[in-house]
């Protein structure tokens, strides 16, 4: 495993060492240990850690808005340690960014695939948000082309394939999107009606 920046959100010190134990135990990394979660999103941001291990025996409401803060645009894993399960606290997890959430799994030989799979589901969470973000732009994109198409079609009296050819030979001319030379064709047309 390559060597990693942790923070571990951890009050009881013994607990703490356990889970520092743990993590040296797989590798060399960067660990820091906060006990406070008083202003945990604002420390952890200040660090910028590749992943975030909390311990919350017995998790709040108000450390899961703290992890909500923590994950932000869901910028790093976080794993979080329970000693109970909880549906309504499991689900307030995850929907506030949690790449793991581990009932009574705190074992130092547990922490390494823990850690793992924590990786693992963040980047692939990740991968799935890029892909949907990158769907939604090229339909936005696709509907902004069949506008500017039939504002072509109406204006120049052409038929679909020859309002597309031409928005393609106007984007390529001016080395452009071609659905950043359709979005300025709608916004002109916007304007003379």
């Amino acid at each position: 495993m390559a060597r990693l920046s942790i923070i571990v959100v951890e009050r009881d010190r013994d607990r703490a060492l356990r889970i520092v134990d743990g993590l040296m135990a797989s590798g060399d990394h960067a660990i820091t240990v906060i006990a406070e979660e008083t202003g945990l999103a604002r420390r952890i941001a200040e660090q910028r850690p590749d992943i975030v291990l909390i311990d919350a025996g017995d998790p709040s409401r108000d450390v899961l808005e703290e992890l909500a803060l923590v994950s932000g645009p869901m910028e790093r894993p976080v794993a979080m340690f329970v000693d109970r399960s909880d549906e309504n606290l499991t689900r307030a997890a995850i929907e506030a960014g949690v790449s793991a959430y581990v009932v009574d799994g705190l074992k130092p030989e547990r922490i390494k695939p823990i850690l793992d799979a924590a990786i693992a589901r963040f980047h692939m969470f990740q991968k799935m948000r890029a892909e949907l973000a990158a769907t939604k732009a090229a339909l936005e994109d696709r509907k902004i082309i069949d506008r500017a198409k039939a504002i072509l079609m109406k204006a120049r009296g052409i038929d679909e394939e020859a309002a597309y050819a031409l928005l393609r030979k106007t984007a390529m001319d001016q080395n452009r999107r071609m659905a950043d030379i359709a979005q300025q064709l709608v916004m002109a047309a916007g304007l003379l009606t």
